[in-house]
């Protein structure tokens, strides 16, 4: 009988062993710009092997233009982008295939910047003045919705493309404020720079509140089952961040030496409280909400419902 059990054992340890392992699904995931704290969730789940516990093979790449990653899903030649909520509303009415799955930053970061101790204290102080922009559309309708709660319009200032040098055309003066600063960036890189800046929050100045940094898929040809384990693993991994800020941010900067400095530092730590802690999670009322914020500032001609722009993996 020993001898029976001993042989049984064996066989099926040699088909184990002869078994082939199940290759891991691969996954294009584009990022919205280089690599920064802004993606620790995605890092951190790539370094923790939280991607591979899902049976995933995810390439991240960074982009050469920030503008391309969600025209690349829309023509399928990726899986997943890392986007922009405003964004998402106008391509979807231009009609590209995109559909949000889920949130990796879900406050807004776009702040209008300018100097501590300049000549703009409140933002009434804007007319006659100079803002800086980067992205026309979006940021423009946001600076008029700011400008309007104030008594001003748009034709009270000059618009400069400052072609994305947006603390550097600031702190040279170059122009007054600039709409678009990321309030995790510009302003740290501000302050190490040795010049004081001051953020008027969006959000907290008539705005509807919206995700800043979403997931977009191709809504004809996405995975479900696969995006549900990508953002299975990127939840476990912001977990981890908010419970380890430390240990996490030292292996987020050891992937590379770039990463490692003082700005990075800390945007890490004021990127942190924003993450979503439940990026499958969806409220389709603030994708409505924007939509019909679009529509009256003239960028949209109707409002689609919600449905067509995010969906609830989760729920799928």
């Amino acid at each position: 009988m020993k001898f029976v059990v001993k042989t049984v054992i064996a066989g099926l340890a040699a088909l184990l062993i002869s078994a082939p392992v199940q290759a891991a699904d691969k996954v294009t995931l584009l990022l919205d710009w280089f690599i920064n704290p802004d993606h620790g969730p995605v890092i951190i789940a790539q370094e923790k092997g939280y991607f591979a516990d899902q049976g995933l093979d995810v390439e991240i790449i960074a982009p050469a233009d920030p503008a391309d990653p969600p025209k690349l899903v829309a023509a399928g030649k990726a899986d997943i982008a890392i986007s922009y909520q405003p964004q998402l509303h106008l391509q979807v009415a231009e009609g590209l295939p995109l559909m949000r799955v889920g949130t990796l930053v879900a406050t807004p970061l776009n702040c209008l910047l300018v100097l501590k101790d300049g000549p703009i204290q409140s933002i009434s102080d804007l007319k006659g003045r100079s803002v800086g922009f980067s992205v026309a559309g979006v940021e423009e309708a946001l600076l008029s919705t700011i400008l309007a709660r104030h008594g001003l319009t748009m034709d009270d200032i000059t618009l400069v493309n400052v072609n994305w040098s947006l603390s550097p055309s600031l702190m040279s003066k170059q122009v007054d404020a600039v709409i678009g600063a990321f309030r995790n960036f510009e302003l740290n890189q501000m302050e190490i720079d040795g010049v004081d800046g001051r953020c008027f929050y969006l959000e907290e100045e008539g705005m509807p509140s919206y995700d800043e940094l979403i997931y977009v898929a191709n809504k004809d040809s996405m995975d479900v089952d696969m995006l549900r384990r990508f953002l299975e693993a990127t939840e476990l991994a912001t977990q981890y961040i908010v419970n380890h800020p430390e240990e996490s941010w030292n292996l987020f900067k050891g992937t590379a030496a770039e990463l490692d400095d003082e700005l990075n530092k800390r945007a890490w730590r004021d990127t942190l409280p924003r993450l979503a802690l439940r990026p499958a999670a969806l409220d389709l009322g603030r994708y409505q909400r924007f939509e019909a914020f679009l529509v009256e500032a003239g960028l949209l001609t109707q409002a689609r419902p919600a449905t067509e722009l995010a969906i609830d993996i989760g729920a799928q």
